[in-house]
């Protein structure tokens, strides 16, 4: 199956609703560029420096978006182009994010990320905290992010019970979430579902996936 296969194979499975990122991390250019001329625009990466080298490459159409842990300190290096960076764990980082993108003169769109998993590698806030900080008053000073939804990563497990039961907590974040309607906080994304258990994550909200090997074949 060629890449483009895979795409439309996805794709034609999606609702309406449902937004496909591309896992794109490790990637070469030319298989992205195969997905590109695909139809595909929105690109997932892992590392920061990986992407920025992308970016540099690639046409200026594409949304890139941060699906990897961010370091506060490489922040700098995507905000004058990252359309939506995923792993938002922490205010601090939300702090840096905003001082970078107040320097290129855009507000950049985040989503937070809600531990879900029982696993303890995985990052990621609680509902309490995601919802302590979008009421702080230091949150509301922040007016170069824009929190545009959650994001969550399931145990890596067999268990589709256990799998469902953390999906259905992340929707369940989101809905007591989503009732803050701020400026800088409009949340609409439920980001949440990769290769393996994406129709799961949609039958549970998802309306965002994240998909890799499904399209470019496995990780080398």
């Amino acid at each position: 199956m060629t890449i483009q296969e895979n795409l439309n194979n996805i794709k034609s499975t999606l609702p309406e609703h449902v937004t496909l990122v591309a896992v794109s991390k490790t990637k070469p250019i030319s298989d992205l560029m195969e997905a590109y001329n695909a139809g595909q625009r929105i690109f997932g990466e892992n590392k920061i420096q990986e992407m920025a080298e992308k970016h540099e490459q690639m046409p200026n159409d594409i949304e890139w978006h941060m699906i990897g842990h961010v370091q506060r300190n490489k922040v700098k290096y995507m905000a004058s182009f990252v359309r939506l960076i995923h792993g938002v764990d922490n205010f601090k980082l939300l702090k840096e994010i905003n001082k970078q993108a107040e320097k290129h003169n855009r507000v950049i769109d985040c989503l937070l990320q809600i531990k879900i998993a029982k696993e303890d590698s995985k990052f990621g806030m609680t509902t309490q905290e995601a919802s302590e900080i979008i009421q702080s008053e230091d949150f509301s000073k922040l007016k170069n992010i824009n929190i545009v939804g959650v994001m969550g990563m399931a145990t890596f497990t067999d268990n589709q019970k256990q799998v469902e039961q953390e999906f259905k907590l992340l929707k369940s974040t989101f809905d007591n979430l989503k009732d803050v309607k701020l400026d800088n906080c409009n949340l609409q994304t439920i980001s949440m579902g990769m290769s393996g258990d994406y129709p799961l994550a949609i039958d549970c909200g998802s309306t965002m996936i994240r998909v890799g090997s499904s399209i470019f074949g496995i990780r080398n």
